[in-house]
């Protein structure tokens, strides 16, 4: 398939820079995967799209404040650090450094005034960095102290409460960015979920960012995606399979959720069980889902990956055809913005 078959005109202005007060107000989308049928909502209104028996699985990644302004000790110089993944040797980290050129091998850099300390102990490919970093205390909490929230490069607002771009079930640290389509839950409307008999359960993938990487293949099956890390418990293998073995619908909220059940589907002859480790599934039309039935996601960049992924959930016409009228209809896209619900085919729900 060709790279231009994903493609759609998005004005540039449809591109929420701030988050709603009220998470649950953003607008949803509703399409039918059978008939491509588009209809309109609020995004509290998806109770009533979720069945008793039905199981939503969400993403408890939480995002690290990453981005870290610190001076170089020689010069003075300012230097920005972003964060992508601990190595394997403790206080070390793979790092994006901004400019790259001024930081070279033994460089040492200060943050918070001495707070936090780093040495630049080798060079990566792309401008990044290895920094071994030095402190008193506890690393995430100086974190917590002194990084920045590494929002989006589509995001130029600044985000006065960094909570907002976290799941208010966030809980295992490691994210370069947040698992978008859970920013709308709260936790009411998950306790009103609950109620109605629905299971909730929760995997980890920490988002990577290579997830705002641009595809630059003409044909996508020629494009190599990145890896990130992913880890299903016990338990919520137990919660999916009684879902399934009771006729129940396993709803998927974000790609991030879905690609983490399809890969452990896919590495477990379609059976869901507890497993970790690193994934770079890459879903497209022609893709047969084993795992999920729907899907809760966000409006994504034309010509993405994730806009090929939610297509091969329905087809890739009914999914282009629900984008052009969320651009008419002026929804908002990306990360703060709206939501979409991809309904399971007839034949898989109740």
């Amino acid at each position: 398939m060709k790279l231009e078959d994903f493609d759609f005109e998005l004005l540039e202005e449809l591109i929420a820079q701030t988050p709603l007060e009220d998470r649950t107000s953003s607008r949803l989308m509703i399409v039918d995967s059978d008939s491509g049928e588009v209809t309109h909502h609020t995004f509290r209104d998806i109770i009533e799209e979720l069945h008793e028996g039905d199981c939503l699985v969400l993403n408890d990644t939480r995002v690290l404040p990453a981005r870290l302004m610190g001076v170089k000790e020689e010069t003075g110089a300012h230097v920005e650090i972003l964060l992508l993944k601990q190595t394997s040797n403790e206080d070390e980290w793979e790092t994006l450094v901004k400019p790259a050129k001024r930081v070279k091998v033994g460089t040492e850099i200060t943050f918070g005034e001495g707070l936090l300390k780093a040495t630049c102990t080798g060079e990566l490919d792309h401008g990044g960095r290895l920094f071994k970093f030095n402190y008193e205390g506890i690393f995430y909490e100086i974190l917590d102290q002194l990084g920045e929230m590494p929002l989006p490069p589509y995001i130029r607002e600044k985000l006065d409460d960094q909570d907002r771009y976290q799941t208010v079930f966030a809980k295992e640290r490691g994210s370069a960015a947040a698992p978008t389509a859970g920013l709308h839950f709260t936790t009411d409307l998950l306790d009103e979920i609950r109620a109605k008999g629905v299971k909730v359960a929760f995997l980890t993938l920490h988002v990577g960012l290579g997830t705002f990487r641009p595809v630059n293949v003409e044909t996508i099956e020629t494009h190599a995606m990145h890896s990130e890390f992913y880890n299903l418990t016990e338990e919520t293998a137990a919660i999916i399979n009684d879902t399934k073995r009771n006729g129940g619908r396993v709803i998927a909220v974000g790609t991030t959720s879905t690609r983490t059940l399809e890969t452990i589907a896919e590495r477990h002859d379609g059976k869901i069980v507890a497993d970790s480790g690193w994934t770079s599934i890459f879903i497209y039309p022609g893709f047969e889902y084993k795992a999920i039935d729907g899907l809760i996601t966000n409006f994504h960049l034309p010509k993405s990956t994730l806009v090929m992924l939610v297509s091969a959930l329905t087809t890739r016409e009914i999914i282009l055809n629900a984008y052009n009228i969320a651009v008419q209809e002026r929804y908002r896209f990306f990360s703060f913005g709206d939501a979409m619900f991809i309904r399971p085919k007839a034949q898989k729900g109740n």
